[in-house]
Formats: C-alpha cells, sequence, structure tokens
C-alpha cells in the first residue's frame, strides 16, 4: 500500500462505540472537513491485551490538550461495537479502559483497515478444495497513526509494531507542528517544539537557522 500521506483520507462510514454504549457511524474524513478540525486516528491491535489499554489511557490522558489544539481523537479496532463496550465497562484496575470518552472505530468487517493496508497478514493462500482464501497472521491492524488536518488530508502516518506502545507527546508535537505550519508559513526543524525556532522554507533560512542553533 502506497502512502496516504498528501492524500485525502478515504471517505467511509465505520461502526464506531462510546462509553455510553452507543453505536454509530463515523465518517473520518467528514469529522476533519465539515468540523474543520485536525484528527488523530490511531488503531490498535485488540481489546483486551496488553500494550493497547496502556495506549488509550495515555491518550484519555492527553484529550485535553488535543482539544485545545482543535484536534479530535479517535481510536479504532477490528473488534465489534459489543466487545469495545465491554472493555469500556471493565475498570482500569482490571485491565479495562473505563473513563476513555472518545469514540472507537469497531472496523469489525475489516473495511477501512484493509483500505489503509494496515493488517498483519504475512500470507494468503488461495485453497483449491474449499475455493478459499486463507490467510496466516492475526488479521488484525498494526499500531497505526493517522494526522489528517481540516481539509481531509493526512499529514502524518506511521506504523508501528505489536510490541512496540506509541508516544502520545510526539503526536502533539506533530499537531503543533503542523499548525505552525498552517499559520506562520515556516517549516520546523528536527525536534522542533511550541516555541523554538522554525525557518523559513528556502536557502537562506536554512544557513540562518544553522548557523545560530
Amino acid at each position: 500500500m502506497a502512502t496516504l500521506v498528501g492524500k485525502k483520507f478515504p471517505d467511509l462510514n465505520v461502526d464506531a462505540m462510546n462509553e455510553m454504549g452507543d453505536t454509530f457511524k463515523v465518517n473520518v474524513l467528514e469529522e476533519a472537513v465539515n468540523n474543520k478540525k485536525k484528527v488523530v486516528l490511531f488503531w490498535y491491535p485488540k481489546d483486551f491485551t496488553f500494550v493497547c489499554p496502556t495506549e488509550l489511557h495515555a491518550f484519555q490522558a492527553a484529550l485535553g490538550e488535543f482539544e485545545k489544539r482543535n484536534t479530535v481523537v479517535i481510536g479504532a479496532s477490528c473488534d465489534t461495537p459489543e466487545v469495545h463496550f465491554a472493555w469500556l465497562s471493565q475498570s482500569k484496575d482490571n485491565g479495562g479502559i473505563e473513563g476513555v470518552t472518545y469514540p472507537l472505530l469497531a472496523d469489525s468487517n475489516r473495511n477501512l483497515s484493509s483500505i489503509l493496508g494496515i493488517l498483519d497478514i504475512t500470507n494468503e493462500v488461495f485453497d483449491e478444495a474449499t475455493q478459499t482464501v486463507q490467510v496466516e497472521g492475526d488479521n488484525v491492524t498494526y499500531r497505526a497513526t493517522y494526522i489528517i488536518d481540516e481539509d481531509g488530508v493526512v499529514q502524518h502516518e506511521s506504523i508501528n509494531n505489536m510490541p512496540l506502545g506509541r508516544n502520545v507527546g510526539e503526536y502533539l508535537r506533530l499537531v503543533d507542528a503542523l499548525t505552525h505550519v498552517q499559520e506562520k508559513g515556516e517549516v520546523c526543524p528536527a525536534n522542533w517544539e511550541e516555541g523554538k525556532d522554525a525557518m523559513q522554507p528556502n536557502a537562506k533560512g536554512t544557513a540562518a537557522y544553522l548557523a545560530s542553533h
């Protein structure tokens, strides 16, 4: 699957669940464009597992910071809405995600994750006897993350393998960098953080920045 960076996010409605037990449809592209907000969409492999709840709680802890930045957070996996709600109903000290308030996509038909190319499938074999395609791998998503701008264009994508948890602060930094580029017309150098110097996007700007850092 080629990168989606610089392209519109897929226009697709997906089932979702919230902490109230409501099932509804979410279209990530429309969430960005219709509400004029940035979206951070993060995929995780499975409910009721190990690294996953730490990430969901970490995004919840930072939710106020994302909201200050006009940014919506959406989680996603291939579990069903009912399984999401069961996990949302389980306490944190028992491995659950009670207290998570952002929506969780339930891509159980794998329509969106297939388009994105983020499923853990290592091999596909056509079985002549049964006339079926059989896959190797769990057919669940890697830890893929997308930052989508107010026009629905993907500005960042990254994929971690299953054991590698994300640093939520890095996505706040990237949202800050994107906002700085949008508002100031400058570009953000390595290790840039809000409040640090950025650069003019030309040779003189690069030379001036390197001379003083």
